[in-house]
């Protein structure tokens, strides 16, 4: 019994055999190298794949923001360009279609950009500042190197002035100041021998509904901020020497008890060409010239539809440059009835393995090539002074 329980016992045993401990016993170092290397070129892979895929969505947000920055610059400036000769209601007289007579406030020179208000200007002074709308160069003009300063060298710069488009104190609208420069248009016939006051104070013309007096009585005219605005490209952003060119203002302000420009605003970042072109309207339908020293001459007195000696609100041949070398003239600058932009925006990081080489044509003029890292790309638009245009257009 003892024997055969002993037996029972042995042939219960299981005894491996070689070959099945060899399998589980675990990866032979072949395998583990194997397994290794695999996973070695997967992780490449996907670190490779990782970083493509970061160049290209680093790539895509600097293209997106440099498409960006410049629609918004085209915008901000069309904004503005668009009231150039807005003055609330006024027109002047040499601009006036229905004024019979001979202007007197055509403008016969042209107005300092930056001249501060220590003193109320002259009449022919405002007769320029209103009969001429914009101004534009190629570099800083003459009294305004404190105002447009570290100018991004090939660039331009464009003057706006116009009435402000609300009523301070409304809403939207900045309250109104004592000490800033206001424009105020009379509506009222009895007012005739003042058509218009600007300056700090005194502001009582009246509106439409107005009656007999001294002064005339009824509601006052509203009056509006003075508007100048100077536009250009500075080669910085915040920082002097950080090398992001920039597309900056300057505004006539208050500052203290001082009127004049204050220094310039950094708005747009990556803008790095500017060219500003006028279209003149130096003919009318009926390709004589304007001539403001004559009464408006109908071709029909009867029909009035086409004044000879006056505009018809449209520019007349190819759009024009005021440069240092050819600078605009009077004659031309007051009959400006559109501006065309170009802006050429840069992106603000370089690309790696890139090279600019390209060259950009921006209007009558061509940039480039620059040949360092930095992508850059063209952009255009054509703004109409629908204020100026629109008081020339006939039936």
């Amino acid at each position: 019994a003892c024997a055969h329980h002993a037996g029972w016992r042995g042939s219960a045993v299981k005894r491996m055999s070689p070959g099945r401990a060899g399998l589980n016993g675990g990866f032979s170092l072949l395998e583990l190298m194997v397994a290794l290397a695999l996973g070695l070129l997967i992780m490449t892979a996907m670190l490779g794949m990782y970083v493509d895929m970061s160049r290209i969505n680093r790539e895509m947000a600097g293209t997106n923001s440099q498409i960006e920055n410049a629609r918004f610059a085209l915008q901000f400036l069309h904004g503005d360009i668009v009231h150039g000769g807005y003055w609330g209601g006024f027109v002047p007289a040499f601009d006036d279609l229905s004024f019979a007579d001979v202007a007197t406030d055509a403008p016969v020179s042209l107005p300092d950009p930056c001249l501060a208000y220590s003193t109320p200007w002259s009449g022919a002074y405002i007769d320029s500042l209103m009969g001429i709308a914009v101004q534009s160069f190629d570099a800083s003009p003459d009294g305004c190197t404190s105002v447009v300063a570290n100018m991004q060298p090939d660039t331009d710069v464009l003057v706006v002035r116009h009435a402000g488009t609300c009523v301070p104190g409304t809403v939207g609208c900045e309250p109104d100041m004592a000490g800033k420069l206001y424009f105020q248009t009379s509506f009222c016939e009895l007012e005739n021998a003042t058509r218009y006051l600007l300056g700090t104070s005194g502001f009582g013309l009246h509106g439409r509904t107005c009656v007999a007096g001294t002064p005339a009585g009824g509601p006052l005219a509203p009056k509006r901020r003075f508007v100048s605005n100077i536009y250009y490209i500075r080669n910085f952003s915040l920082n002097p020497g950080d090398g992001i060119p920039t597309l900056v203002r300057s505004e006539f302000d208050l500052s203290g008890t001082t009127l004049a420009h204050q220094p310039a605003v950094a708005l747009i970042e990556g803008i790095q060409g500017f060219r500003v072109e006028l279209g003149i309207d130096s003919l009318g339908d009926s390709g004589a010239a304007t001539d403001y020293t004559a009464a408006i001459a109908w071709a029909d007195p009867e029909l009035r539809d086409s004044p000879t000696n006056r505009g018809d609100g449209i520019p007349d041949g190819a759009f024009v440059r005021c440069t240092t070398a050819s600078p605009c003239t009077v004659a031309q600058l007051r009959d400006v009835v559109a501006v065309r932009i170009f802006l050429l925006a840069r992106a603000n990081e370089v690309t790696p393995g890139y090279t600019d080489t390209r060259s950009y044509t921006l209007g009558s003029t061509t940039l480039g090539p620059f040949n360092d890292g930095f992508k850059r790309h063209v952009f255009s638009r054509s703004v109409r002074l629908v204020n100026v245009a629109g008081r020339r257009e006939t039936p």
